[in-house]
């Protein structure tokens, strides 16, 4: 029987500015998304890069360009798929995100598994999952494989002050998880922090995986939003036939 294992990069929370030389919270984000770039770059596995949003932290075109200036300054040639985070603006998203590297398509599909992509923006940084992403979402599930799911907004809380700009509407959310037959994990961006937590569902118990950002990673510690040090990150995902959901987080190192 032929077997079929998916290696994939998930990258999040680049708050990119119009100036290259920004610095946020004291991290030069330009240059910590190149360093994660180049060494995504290096391994022979990795298929494809997922990014989960907030590539902007100005909200400027610019930033957007910057970020097509670092995939190519790196010579990154793997595709890349994308959804919006709460900082960013879906029409620039697709305005800019569309060479020959980009995927806007919002599935990643083998034999064996779906990768699904959720929306969860909202017109606040907090999230919500609305009724037509929900329905899109059961439409696109093939019952016969497995699923996983990435998306921006952490969808169960983290404890500590993220929280308040977390998924709104869990418990609608949870009962459109239900719904989905073999849904193996969830990963998400958003929080700053490489995390590995339970969903509780009325009717399941799934896992969740969290990304470290390409930029700055929050301290858990306190009510406000303070770089802890640690340096840029990312996740690899390998993905089996049979289910089985590895999530490794790599960070930097000497960055």
């Amino acid at each position: 029987m032929k077997t079929s294992t998916i290696h994939f990069a998930q990258i999040s929370d680049c708050h990119l500015y119009a100036n290259k030389l920004a610095k946020h919270y004291g991290v030069n984000v330009f240059d910590s998304l190149c360093s994660v770039l180049l060494h995504i770059n290096n391994s022979t596995t990795i298929e494809f890069i997922v990014f989960t949003g907030d590539l902007t932290q100005d909200h400027s075109e610019q930033s957007y360009k910057n970020f097509l200036e670092a995939v190519k300054m790196t010579n990154t040639s793997l595709p890349i798929y994308f959804l919006a985070g709460n900082h960013d603006d879906h029409e620039l998203l697709n305005k800019y995100l569309k060479n020959e590297n980009f995927r806007q398509e919002s599935m990643v599909e083998d034999p064996y598994w779906q990768v699904l992509l959720v929306n969860s923006k909202s017109e606040t940084p907090a999230g919500l999952v609305l009724l037509p992403e929900s329905k899109r979402l059961l439409e696109a599930v093939s019952p016969d494989k497995n699923q996983f799911i990435l998306m921006h907004h952490h969808p169960t809380d983290v404890g500590y002050f993220i929280d308040k700009h977390g998924l709104k509407n869990k418990t609608d959310f949870y009962q459109t998880l239900d719904k989905i037959k073999n849904l193996q994990a969830i990963a998400c961006g958003h929080v700053h922090n490489s995390m590995e937590l339970i969903i509780k569902t009325p009717k399941n118990t799934i896992p969740l995986f969290t990304c470290p950002a390409t930029s700055i990673q929050f301290e858990k510690l306190g009510s406000e939003l303070k770089n802890s040090g640690a340096n840029p990150g990312y996740r690899v995902f390998t993905l089996n036939d049979n289910g089985n959901v590895q999530g490794q987080t790599i960070f930097l190192k000497n960055h």
